[in-house]
């Protein structure tokens, strides 16, 4: 049923670029599992003996949270990579997306967990490669954009939140509103309510709010709103389920006012020019990873095999995003708007 709602939503985003005519896996046992010296022995050996020259394997964190409430969550599965995989895997928590994709580039970050948005951006310029898609602990493999403002905000009285039309609150209101995106390289907290909200209504966010924000995390903007320093942010299911278990006070101060059509869950990524040794190693970690309590802490049940066109979805929507970008761009002529559109859709007709 989710893949036919990922399929849904890319169709719909394509029909609407035509109707508008683009103006408007094998398994090995985990080590870290395995509680008796010989195995642990034997996959240390295993590890030095494939490509030796990397002696310490970095991973990648992109920025949902702050380093505080990341750490405790991902340090029990590092723990478990680095077992499993034979040599020292060190976790690096950046302060934002880009940080993550510029490690990468620089051959600093061996593996990463990126966002759609921040991985698409990590293929096209530094070397990534997915290998594996999150499946939730719910069992899905998606997730949804959400715009949300405080309970208290005077918006709740005058949208109907049963049907969610707090978008068009935004639109119609947005010289008097404060907004928050959370990160431009983020899929849900930028690039989804980008396309959906403003570029398909004409609506440049950068001009049209009273003050426009990058707060940084999803966690950033759900505290922003519930501490009523903006009037609406961006945000997902995801980040507010995890909001749940570290702040539920202020989860009880947020209102969700729009949701998104379903979004491709995360992707993991490595360097593609890793040795295939290694790539075989990592990937049999983390297909065969399931230790219930540690997935359960990052929301997560495991991970499923996936390649790079499982986010070709967020390259169309990226390319959605820059013809209407074009379209709406008064500053250029209409010979221009039409070349740059047409060379556009030449690259998502090549999707």
């Amino acid at each position: 049923m989710l893949q036919r709602l990922v399929t849904k939503s890319t169709s719909a985003l394509v029909s609407a670029l035509i109707l508008a005519n683009l103006l408007a896996s094998c398994t090995t046992p985990q080590a870290s599992q395995d509680t008796g010296t010989t195995g642990t022995a034997t996959t240390a050996a295993e590890g030095a003996a494939c490509a030796p020259e990397i002696a310490t394997l970095e991973f990648g964190i992109i920025s949902t949270e702050s380093q505080d409430n990341q750490k405790p969550k991902w340090e029990p599965f590092i723990d478990a990579m680095e077992e499993a995989l034979g040599r020292p895997v060190q976790a690096s928590y950046a302060t934002d997306y880009a940080g993550v994709i510029e490690a990468m580039g620089a051959g600093k970050v061996q593996i990463a967990w990126y966002g759609g948005k921040s991985y698409v951006t990590a293929a096209e310029n530094s070397d990534a490669e997915a290998f594996a898609q999150t499946i939730a602990a719910d069992g899905t493999d998606g997730y949804y954009s959400h715009l949300i403002t405080n309970k208290e905000n005077p918006i709740v009285a005058k949208i109907d939140v049963e049907k969610g039309n707090g978008d068009q609150y935004v639109i119609d209101n947005s010289s008097e509103l404060t907004f928050a995106f959370n990160d431009p390289e983020s899929t849900s907290g930028y690039l989804v309510p980008s396309y959906y909200v403003f570029a398909k209504n004409g609506i440049n966010p950068n001009e049209a709010f009273k003050e426009l924000i990058f707060a940084g995390s999803h966690e950033a903007t759900a505290q922003a709103v519930a501490n009523n320093q903006v009037d609406v942010a961006t945000n997902n299911s995801e980040s507010l389920r995890a909001l749940k278990e570290s702040d539920p006070a202020a989860l009880e101060k947020i209102q969700i006012i729009w949701t998104s059509e379903v979004i491709p869950s995360d992707p993991l990524a490595y360097r593609n020019d890793l040795p295939d040794c290694l790539k075989t190693q990592i990937k049999d970690f983390f297909y065969g990873y399931s230790d219930a309590a540690v997935l359960g802490a990052l929301d997560w049940s495991k991970f499923v095999p996936a390649d790079d066109s499982k986010w070709d979805t967020i390259r169309e929507l990226n390319i959605g995003k820059e013809i209407l970008d074009v379209q709406n761009n008064k500053n250029l002529s209409d010979a221009d708007k039409q070349t740059q559109v047409d060379e556009l859709k030449k690259k998502l007709e090549a999707l």
